[in-house]
């Protein structure tokens, strides 16, 4: 059937209709389990932090910018044509993604420029680099206001969010060069190094690479449905990349899988003694 002018805006209207109410329903639940999981996290850190356990204020900073991303988006979901939350929600993405990449220094700079990073580490340069995160993204989303050159801004966000993607592969590979020279460091650590920049890279590659697309191709009703899913699933991301930066947990994956490997290499070795024995006895 060819459908006219009408019948294919009705179509489309319904088809936006039913993808408007599943990422209604996306976006309640992610705010009801982000929420309260955030706020349980910050105070574990924030605990860690009275112990002097060493909490770095990169993760906590990150996790207020996903609290400012799942404050706003309660409002904006109560009045959609109120534009200041979506100001804050956007704020809250770029602030994520720039200690994202503060995260993924930290951890290079530990392995590559150790005794450096010993030596210039103090708490008043993460301060300053805390402050200069927050502050940064601000000008060009005041400047956003302006309609006339939104789609100029779209190339903005989309050149801001396709920069940490070299940084993220030059500090992963970088770390893993340098882990190989260092072998006063321990193999668990090593380990536990590469598997956080490795996490880090593929949560921003599986979130954000839609919405890049997106940015450039602002017409299809699919990719605004799952840009606006990585959107949503974004805070949920940050807070597992938070448990997997834990030393405890990160160590039971790591030591589960390879038991997993030792357990198949295990495997691999017993059927091939048992094919080598076979020839043998029936040799004799």
């Amino acid at each position: 059937m060819i459908f006219n002018d009408s019948e294919r805006s009705n179509n489309t209207d319904e088809t936006s209709g039913e993808y408007s109410g599943f990422l209604d329903w996306i976006n309640l639940i992610t705010i009801g389990i982000g929420l309260p999981l955030t706020l349980v996290l910050m105070t574990a850190v924030f605990l860690q932090l009275k112990k002097d356990q060493g909490s770095s204020a990169y993760i906590i900073n990150l996790l207020i910018s996903d609290l400012v991303q799942l404050c706003s988006r309660i409002p904006m979901y109560l009045s959609p044509d109120d534009v200041i939350p979506g100001f804050f929600c956007i704020w809250g993405i770029l602030v994520s993604v720039g200690f994202m990449m503060c995260i993924s220094v930290e951890r290079y700079l530990v392995i590559a420029k150790a005794v450096w990073y010993k030596f210039r580490r103090n708490n008043r340069a993460s301060v300053v680099v805390c402050i200069v995160v927050w502050v940064l993204p601000l000008p060009l989303l005041l400047a956003i206001n302006f309609k006339p050159y939104i789609q100029i801004y779209a190339y903005i966000l989309t050149f801001i969010f396709l920069l940490p993607f070299p940084l993220f592969l030059f500090f992963l590979f970088g770390s893993i060069r340098s882990l190989s020279a260092a072998h006063s460091v321990p193999a668990g650590e090593k380990r536990r190094i590469v598997a956080i920049l490795v996490v880090v890279l593929l949560i921003y590659t599986t979130l954000f690479l839609p919405i890049i697309i997106w940015f450039l191709v602002q017409d299809s009703l699919t990719l605004t449905t799952v840009a606006t899913l990585c959107i949503y699933m974004s805070p949920l991301a940050d807070t597992i990349l938070y448990l997997l930066i834990r030393k405890s947990l990160l160590d039971k994956v790591l030591a589960s899988l390879c038991f997993c490997k030792m357990s198949n290499g295990q495997e691999m070795s017993s059927m091939g003694n048992d094919n080598m024995i076979g020839p043998s006895t029936d040799a004799v």
